[in-house]
């Protein structure tokens, strides 16, 4: 080999192995970049892009709304209020009277679009500012749902945004640990731009954490991520709670109910000639129901009879029904003027006839009424409790019935009234294809169990409310061998009379939970009779010390024999 050769092949090797070393050099040096920039946090900043001037938050999340600001007064649109308050709606807006209606425990407050004077209950209300429609969407006043709701509203003054806030809320708020400016970020990421800057001492509201990272508010209200590392916890600030005073409702607490309904039809009744009634606390006379489209009410009223169950110690809680009538009933629950002319009238026969409470009993009622009677109900006890009275509502155990049970918001009414009557009667019913007990015990407590359970019906609430009648059921062959059912209702007093006239002995159904006879008729027709006595009204008691419920009520008075009035105080008072 040459010399030159050589000396060639060896410079090339040379080159090659600066070369490599070069390379591994900017490799090196390329690692180390991408560690530094993999340790980096990002400095980018990017500006919260809103919708509106003053965007309105709350629990951490922005609600896609802003508020109005008019003559120095801040309108919040009733979107944001339902999503502060929740599903239970009680705030609403009802078009074609372009009215809102605000209810709480105690408080009404009827305002009209444009309209600055209001109405709290019945009584003149001066707002600062009206509600308006702007781009299709209502706006009301801060102030009254301060009042009501205790909703206030915290303002970034840089940013615009508006932090809304509830009576009885509860936020974590925490400060930069290191005494220096912290980043809010957009996303839980070193890397994700920021949207504003926390300095040394400023507040943040915390409201969740994921992972390594808590989600916060930063001081200009602006919402982003916050490394866990980075906060450290101060006192968490409490929204104080309304200081509402309850209603001064005239009933003992922890009294159960004993109440009977008094059926009054074309003539007033006569209780000089009743018995003593031992133990019953409560009569309710089926005085007051609607009869017009407009809300007027017609009354069967008698101060008499008022003045006998005062001079007895019993509280007079007057029944208010719909008439039965679902055509009439839409019509007056879809106004809150007719609302409103019902609730004053009932207001102004309490006063007259010296009422303790009114009873609710609307049925035979359309789904499509249903939230309008919620929201009757919700305008009807604040107004009624002002008024010192108790508020019941009557409801049929929970199935598949359109008019007389699927109509029923048990959830939401139950918030409104002070006992709920759950009328445990009617299983078997006048016109049923199949005889049957009007009111077995295992269908009786299941549907006790149902509103407990699926409702959550506060059972000091429930009140179990029984049958003292019961139905000679007839069954009778068809010509096609087909089994005819007719059946008619009778009290207490009748059905011991076919006993004992017919020298009948009673039998205990297990599956009813209450005494049967049956007897033959000379056509050949069957009568069948699940009987109401002392053991059938003995055993639902029982249920009522079970689950702990707020005491019973008996339909109806007429039907008792005299006896029974003892057998359910005594058992209503031992709860062994």
């Amino acid at each position: 080999m040459k010399r030159g050769q050589a000396q060639g092949g060896r410079r090339r090797k040379s080159g090659f192995r600066r070369l490599l070393g070069f390379c591994l050099a900017i490799g090196v040096v390329a690692g180390a970049w991408g560690a530094y920039h993999k340790l980096m946090p990002s400095r980018e900043y990017m500006k919260p892009e809103y919708a509106h001037a003053h965007p309105l938050f709350y629990g951490g999340m922005d609600l896609k709304e802003g508020a109005l600001i008019e003559q120095g007064q801040t309108l919040l649109p009733l979107e944001a209020i339902k999503a502060v308050l929740g599903s239970d709606l009680p705030v609403w807006y009802e078009e074609k009277t372009q009215s809102i209606i605000l209810t709480s425990d105690t408080k009404v407050l009827f305002m009209k679009k444009d309209q600055l004077q209001a109405k709290l209950g019945d009584k003149p209300f001066q707002l600062a500012v009206a509600p308006v429609e702007r781009d299709g969407r209502i706006y009301m006043p801060l102030s009254p749902l301060k009042t009501l709701y205790g909703i206030q509203a915290q303002t970034s003054p840089s940013s615009g945004v508006m932090t809304l806030e509830r009576a009885g809320d509860r936020m974590r708020m925490a400060v930069p640990a290191e005494d220096e400016e912290i980043a809010v970020r957009s996303e839980p990421s070193i890397h994700s731009p920021y949207v504003e800057l926390a300095g040394p001492g400023q507040t943040l509201i915390v409201w969740d954490e994921q992972e390594d990272w808590y989600k916060v508010q930063g001081p200009e209200g602006h919402s982003g991520y916050v490394r866990q590392k980075e906060l450290r916890f101060s006192e968490d600030r409490v929204i104080a709670p309304l200081a509402e005073a309850e209603p001064a409702l005239p009933w003992k607490a922890g009294q159960k109910v004993n109440l009977t309904w008094e059926a009054v039809y074309n003539k007033p009744p006569d209780p000089s000639g009743y018995p003593a009634m031992e133990g019953v606390n409560v009569v309710s006379p089926t005085w007051f129901e609607v009869s017009d489209g407009s809300g007027q009410i017609r009354s069967k009223a008698d101060a008499s009879y008022a003045a006998w169950a005062r001079q007895r110690g019993m509280q007079v809680w007057a029944l208010f029904s719909n008439a039965f009538d679902p055509d009439l009933t839409t019509k007056v629950l879809s106004s809150v003027e007719t609302r409103f002319t019902m609730i004053r009238q009932l207001l102004a026969y309490a006063e007259m006839y010296k009422l303790q409470g009114i009873n609710i009993d609307f049925e035979n009622v359309r789904t499509s009424d249903k939230q309008n009677f919620v929201q009757f109900v919700r305008e009807l006890s604040p107004m009624l409790h002002e008024a010192g009275l108790i508020v019941s509502i009557d409801v049929t155990p929970k199935s598949n019935s359109e008019m007389w049970s699927l109509f029923l918001d048990r959830e939401a009414l139950i918030g409104s009234v002070d006992y709920m009557m759950l009328m445990a009667y009617d299983e078997h019913w006048a016109s049923s294809p199949k005889a049957g007990s009007v009111a077995s015990l295992p269908w009786v407590e299941n549907s006790i169990q149902r509103l407990l359970e699926e409702d959550g019906v506060d059972p000091a609430k429930l009140v179990l409310s029984m049958p003292l009648y019961t139905r000679i059921w007839s069954e009778s062959k068809g010509e096609d061998g087909s089994i005819d059912v007719s059946s008619k209702a009778v009290g207490m007093e009748r059905i011991e009379e076919i006993v004992r006239n017919r020298k009948l002995t009673p039998v205990f159904d297990e599956a009813a939970g209450q005494n049967y006879i049956e007897y033959v008729e000379k056509e050949g027709v069957l009568s069948r009779i699940w009987i109401e006595d002392a053991r059938s009204i003995e055993a639902r008691v029982a249920l009522v010390h079970k689950y702990g419920l707020a005491g019973v009520a008996t339909w109806a008075r007429s039907f008792q024999t005299d006896r029974i009035w003892g057998v359910i105080h005594e058992s209503l008072s031992d709860p062994s």
